[in-house]
């Protein structure tokens, strides 16, 4: 594979497929590069149970409403994968996988982007990789020492895999809430979950809809000038979603204060006071994966990369896309990531032209 064209876009999940909209309907020639073998970006990795926070029609991406899943308020990861698929079929977006890109490198009034299947020349590149693929897992004295399994939660599927096992749960936000939730519910499974702080569950009433528009407007007040509103933050760390509303009002949801250490055979807190576990589960969160960045040089504080809106203010040429409320209010999530897809698209017709 090998070519010169306008613009290759890195990632065929959720972002890359949105910035293939409207880099289709501005009538640019360009790619879509996925590592991935299949459709469906990191959707297809989830663990079993997992449900979007907000209903299929504000989970949708510019131009596609998602159809409703039958006997589902809240769509499953299966049904977003479906939807993703033919969303890419719907709109023919030239998607090429699986080809894993090495690295974006600057080559005269040009980017080179270098894969496993040869480079393409672009005037332009929009990476949407996301942050699925580097997951974070926080450096805990005794994690060299413990005889048991850890894993991330990209590792985690289903309660079965479990069972017999003392579980220790680590984190506490939505991921650590849901599988927490997930594994309470089922029998033979002695279960700890360790918190930093106590969980704060968002009201019942909010989903993805009031989280998409906290986050819009913390946005507009931040580029105005005015008082930080505090974004999704401010409102709790936890969407109580059906399974977790469940588990909680059961009384199956009670944390603990993080643990000091991991031991030999389990965990001890700063008291002195110790549980045994077969099995820690770190849903400690992600770091946007940004490696074949690297040779531009534009990496800044929290490994993140100085942008005006998606535009990386190092290297106009390049657009960051789908990674989190930096580059875009709520722009890591399906509802959040067209407008700024449409904004980045819109700055690259302008600036080839």
């Amino acid at each position: 594979m090998t070519g010169a064209i306008d613009v290759v876009v890195i990632g065929g999940g959720q972002a890359g497929l949105a910035a293939g909209y409207h880099l289709r309907r501005n009538k640019l020639d360009f790619v879509v590069l996925d590592a991935q073998s299949a459709p469906g970006g990191a959707w297809q990795h989830t663990w079993d149970s997992l449900h979007l926070f907000s209903p299929a029609a504000y989970s949708s991406l510019p131009g596609r409403i998602m159809p409703v899943q039958p006997g589902q308020e809240y769509p499953d990861a299966g049904h977003v994968v479906r939807y993703l698929t033919d969303y890419e079929h719907r709109y023919d977006l030239p998607l090429h996988r699986p080809v894993r890109v090495h690295t974006v490198v600057r080559d005269g009034d040009r980017l080179r982007v270098d894969t496993d299947a040869g480079h393409w020349s672009a005037r332009a590149v929009v990476s949407a990789t996301g942050t699925w693929w580097r997951p974070f897992v926080p450096a805990v004295p005794g994690q060299g020492i413990f005889a048991g399994r850890q894993l991330h939660t990209t590792g985690y599927r289903r309660p079965s895999e479990f069972t017999g096992q003392r579980v220790v749960v680590v984190g506490g936000g939505n991921s650590a809430a849901q599988i927490t939730a997930d594994l309470a519910g089922h029998d033979g499974i002695d279960l700890t979950w360790a918190t930093q702080r106590p969980p704060r569950f968002l009201a019942d009433d909010i989903d993805g809809r009031a989280l998409f528009d906290a986050a819009t407007a913390r946005r507009r007040a931040l580029d105005e000038g005015r008082t930080d509103t505090g974004g999704v933050a401010s409102l709790g760390d936890i969407v109580a979603v059906p399974p977790v509303r469940a588990a909680r009002d059961a009384g199956l949801l009670k944390a603990r204060p993080m643990f000091e250490s991991l031991t030999a055979h389990g965990v001890r807190w700063s008291d002195g006071t110790t549980a045994r576990a077969d099995t820690v589960i770190w849903c400690t969160g992600f770091r946007p994966a940004l490696s074949h960045l690297a040779a531009l040089g534009l990496r800044g504080t929290h490994g993140h990369i100085a942008t005006d809106g998606t535009r990386a203010l190092g290297e106009p040429r390049l657009h960051l896309l789908g990674y989190g409320d930096w580059t875009g209010p709520a722009s890591a999530t399906l509802i959040g990531v067209g407008r700024p897809a449409r904004d980045a698209v819109r700055q690259i017709t302008d600036l080839l032209a």
